[in-house]
């Protein structure tokens, strides 16, 4: 792409990611111009939009969060019969007629880059035609990239198509291949803190020390959650999605365990269990860990000082600032807003405990009969470790959508 030739963003959807990414790349200020597609009309006037862009229960209000407690208003020259407005120097185009992402005008805008918040396009083997949309419709509307929200969703047997990825900032986002690739999921926020939870400890470790582990997270409420009771809808089998979140402890599921490995391949070798637990609060949420290590002879065995410093000195020489450590004491409404920061790890609260683990050599595959008669019992001891780590994620804006803000700028910028 020619430099001087002005950078478009698309944004599909207005939701919780949408609003905020929208809020993300006005204040940066990559994109010369940024069109988002509602694909419906908002209320009863454009001002109606505008009130919901403006302000927002969680981060507070937008020229707040741009410019601080003086920030003086950034929505101006609102042009209602052109869907256009100015927010913070950036010009915003509104488009209202389309949802299947095959007629949406990207090309008439001159759209480069499209970010689908939608969460409802994710099978990157759909035509861009399938009546019900495609993620691969952006690419037919006139986008030459789409960045995805979300996880990719393959139908059971499906492969991956080979120009699309996943990718998280700071662990495999060089994955990403601007010749091959042109559908790119930005994984899911408890992918993109998971990641960087287990990397540092993968490339301390090493992942054939790795006997087990899993994670749960502790996770705030989503848009799909019901404010109060609901009747089921026909089919649904999870009848839990239908209480009120405001005031429950909801079991659910997460695909982060699936996910990872796609970031982190070696992790597939791994009987890796992800639980998800939504709790009552707009935002801010938190990983649990379990990793256990088998102990080697002659080693220094791993403790907590020894798990606390690889991600110290992870932290320290991470120098986007995607992973923070810290021995503070916190809460979740601490992690609010934290920049960037795809996990901050609570090492106040790392554990460790380690113990022997008798094993049954004749269960055991690849084991001599010879060898296995001159071992006492048939039976084998191995030290192993278990370690218990704690990561913060904002889900919303801090960890999710600026780090995917980093990752569309940084494919608009293979485009020049």
């Amino acid at each position: 792409m020619n430099t001087e030739e002005s950078m478009v963003l698309g944004i599909n959807g207005l939701g919780r990611i949408g609003k905020l990414s929208l809020w993300h790349h006005v204040g940066r200020k990559y994109f010369d111009k940024i069109v988002v597609n509602v694909g419906r009309e908002v209320g009863t006037s454009m001002e109606d939009i505008i009130h919901y862009i403006e302000r927002d229960s969680t981060y507070g209000r937008v020229e707040a969060y741009l410019n601080g407690y003086q920030g003086q208003p950034v929505i101006t020259d609102v042009d209602a019969k052109a869907s256009t407005l100015q927010m913070n120097g950036i010009k915003v185009k509104i488009l209202t007629n389309h949802r299947n992402p095959k007629d949406i005008e990207w090309a008439e805008h001159g759209v480069n880059i499209v970010v689908d918040t939608t969460g409802q396009f994710l099978d990157p083997n759909l035509s861009a035609d399938d009546p019900k949309g495609s993620i691969r419709g952006h690419l037919e509307a006139g986008a030459q990239k789409v960045v995805a929200s979300a996880p990719l969703k393959l139908k059971q047997g499906a492969v991956m198509p080979e120009d699309a990825v996943t990718t998280v900032m700071g662990v495999n986002d060089k994955d990403y291949d601007p010749i091959c690739h042109t559908i790119i999921s930005n994984a899911s926020c408890t992918t993109t803190c998971l990641s960087h939870m287990v990397k540092p400890l993968l490339d301390a470790f090493g992942i054939e020390r790795v006997l087990s582990a899993s994670m749960a997270t502790i996770h705030a409420a989503t848009g799909s959650q019901q404010v109060l009771d609901r009747l089921p809808k026909t089919g649904a089998v999870d009848l839990r999605k239908n209480r009120s979140i405001l005031n429950n402890i909801i079991l659910t599921t997460t695909g982060a365990a699936k996910a990872l490995q796609l970031v982190i391949p070696e992790m597939a070798t791994i009987g890796f269990i992800a639980e998800s637990v939504r709790i009552p609060t707009s935002t801010g949420s938190l990983i649990i860990l379990v990793m256990n290590f088998q102990e080697e002879l002659n080693k220094k065995p791993i403790r907590r000082d020894m798990i606390n410093d690889i991600y110290r000195t992870a932290a320290e020489q991470n120098s986007n600032g995607y992973l923070v450590f810290t021995n503070k004491q916190n809460v979740s409404s601490d992690i609010i807003g934290t920049p960037k920061a795809a996990a901050v790890i609570e090492g106040h609260e790392t554990h460790t405990r380690t113990g022997a683990i008798n094993i049954n050599l004749e269960h055991m595959q690849g084991i001599d009969k010879e060898v296995l008669d001159s071992i006492k019992d048939h039976v084998g001891s191995i030290q192993v470790t278990q370690s218990v780590i704690y990561g913060w994620y904002d889900n919303e804006m801090a960890s999710y959508v600026n780090m995917m803000g980093d990752r569309t700028v940084s494919i608009a910028e293979s485009l020049e």
